[in-house]
């Protein structure tokens, strides 16, 4: 009984010098006041700031366009843009460009000539309003160089050439042809020019529309190679394209508008035409009627 009482007290020394190095630890862990946060090493301290524009480069490198896009102009302006334009695009430009020049120089002269010849064609009238003959005529004009003198010349010069011809008729209608001649050589050079402004008019704003199309295809294909739909990649391209049809409709607006002008007074001037063919043909009745009475009255006597 004795043996097995101090077994059992062997034993249960033991089981507590077993558990005394664990327990103790643990009752101070529980009586210690809680552990303040440690700050981290200065080694895991944050990136310095040098670092953060490489990330931003290389954003601002991802967003750019490969090679083979369309360059993005500084600015929006339309040199800028056309300087930033394909060749193709910018061929079209100048094209529209000279047209454009072209037009306002074809308005320039037109307005000068016109001006000039309907002046001198209403003055050249008044100054035959009472002449009796062709002669009288001719020296009420004098030397100057309009379509009025050319008719009574011709008017003369059929009068001349039918001398001795009793056919007042026949003469009348010779020297109407010759007139005739006169008023259309008149007509096709009144009109030269207007043939341009009517070409240019017509198909600049297919050309400007061509190089439209052109550089939108372009703008398309370095949009497709960018991998980007970013609007300052995309808005320049489109820009620069329809440039091309702003180009077109400057040259021919003014063109047509310029054509229609040139064509009401074309004209009026060849309604003065008209009438100084009128005045020739008139003078000449007069100058035969007289002939032929004067005629008459020698037979007579």
């Amino acid at each position: 009984m004795v043996r097995q009482m101090q077994s059992f007290g062997v034993r249960l020394l033991v089981v507590l010098a077993l558990s005394l190095p664990s327990g103790v630890p643990a009752q101070q862990a529980d009586n210690a006041p809680s552990a303040q946060p440690v700050p981290p090493p200065a080694s895991s301290a944050a990136p310095p700031l040098a670092a953060e524009p490489q990330s931003g480069a290389r954003n601002d490198i991802s967003a750019r366009p490969q090679s083979g896009a369309p360059v993005i102009p500084r600015e929006l302006s339309p040199w800028s843009m056309f300087l930033s334009a394909d060749i193709l695009v910018k061929a079209v430009m100048v094209g529209l460009t000279l047209a454009s020049l072209a037009t306002w120089t074809v308005f320039i002269a037109k307005a000068i000539e016109l001006s000039v010849l309907r002046r001198r064609l209403r003055g050249a009238l008044a100054r035959i309003a009472d002449a009796r003959s062709l002669a009288d005529a001719q020296f009420a004009l004098g030397v100057r160089d309009s379509v009025l003198s050319f008719l009574l010349d011709a008017a003369m010069r059929e009068a001349r050439l039918s001398a001795g011809i009793s056919s007042d008729g026949g003469i009348r209608e010779r020297a109407a042809s010759s007139c005739a001649e006169i008023v259309r050589a008149e007509m096709r050079r009144i009109r030269t020019g207007m043939g341009l402004l009517a070409t240019i008019g017509a198909i600049s704003p297919f050309v400007g529309l061509f190089g439209t199309v052109w550089g939108i295809m372009n703008s398309f294909i370095g949009i497709s190679k960018s991998q980007t739909t970013n609007l300052a990649v995309v808005a320049p391209g489109i820009a620069e394209a329809l440039l091309a049809t702003a180009f077109g409709l400057a040259a021919a607006i003014p063109a047509v508008i310029i054509y229609n002008h040139f064509a009401r007074v074309s004209k009026g001037y060849l309604e003065l035409v008209s009438r100084a063919s009128g005045a020739a043909a008139r003078l000449l009745s007069r100058d035969l009627d007289r002939s032929h009475g004067a005629a008459v009255a020698r037979v007579a006597e």
